[in-house]
């Protein structure tokens, strides 16, 4: 099932997310919808609270290390948007799959980044704040994360590059944080003010989506 994706200006995206507590059937299906919106929104992550849902889980791809001719610090590959260009209307998640270079598919759930170091300069955006970027955002270049899987597994896993940028940028909105908050104080009002236009229109969206979604509801019971 395909999820509406909440927009800035949803108080959802600014709340921090509680910790999952049941692991069940329900957990499972919520995994696999994330994994299915995130492919049809064009994204190579996805986190809970971007669907409505205040828990602490993420989706998110491993993909194919860059090659040597490609930008290292993977400049115009956004850590929650495949690529500024909209996905073909008619590709399938197999199809993107192999256009992206995929992997892996994680699920993470409660994750805690253990450890950081590095540091790392690379576009960021995301699906929550659509059409809207920064170029060249810190980041750290390695994280080791803790986490669950959706039978309550602990896991342990290392992810440097674009894949730690991403896991990133991910559990940042399980803390309510979006990846402009990053910014320097003089950076993120110029941010603010030169997207001023573009950020109200967002809030416009999300407002009437949630008026949308409070006629029709879409139930999720996770725990």
């Amino acid at each position: 099932m395909i999820h509406p994706i909440r927009y800035f200006g949803d108080p959802v995206l600014r709340r921090r997310a509680s910790p999952v507590t049941r692991f069940d059937a329900a957990l499972e299906e919520l995994a696999a919808d994330m994994i299915e919106t995130m492919y049809d929104a064009n994204g190579v992550g996805l986190a809970a609270p971007q669907i409505g849902v205040p828990k602490r889980l993420f989706v998110a791809l491993e993909l194919e290390p860059a090659s040597d001719d490609e930008d290292e610090e993977f400049e115009g590959e956004p850590g929650a948007v495949a690529d500024d260009e909209p996905a073909p209307a008619d590709e399938t998640p197999d199809e993107m799959r192999s256009r992206l270079g995929v992997v892996a598919e994680h699920v993470m759930i409660n994750p805690v980044l253990v450890a950081r170091e590095g540091v790392q300069y690379g576009q960021d955006g995301c699906l929550s704040v659509p059409g809207l970027y920064v170029e060249a955002l810190r980041r750290d270049l390695r994280v080791h994360v803790r986490y669950q899987d959706v039978r309550g597994a602990w896991h342990e896993l290392d992810a440097e590059g674009h894949f730690a940028h991403v896991i990133q940028h991910e559990h940042d909105h399980l803390e309510g944080v979006l990846f402009f908050d990053h910014l320097d104080d003089d950076e993120r009002r110029a941010f603010l003010e030169e997207h001023r236009s573009e950020l109200a229109d967002i809030q416009r969206q999300a407002k009437a989506l949630l008026k949308e979604l409070r006629r029709s509801p879409i139930a999720v019971a996770v725990q």
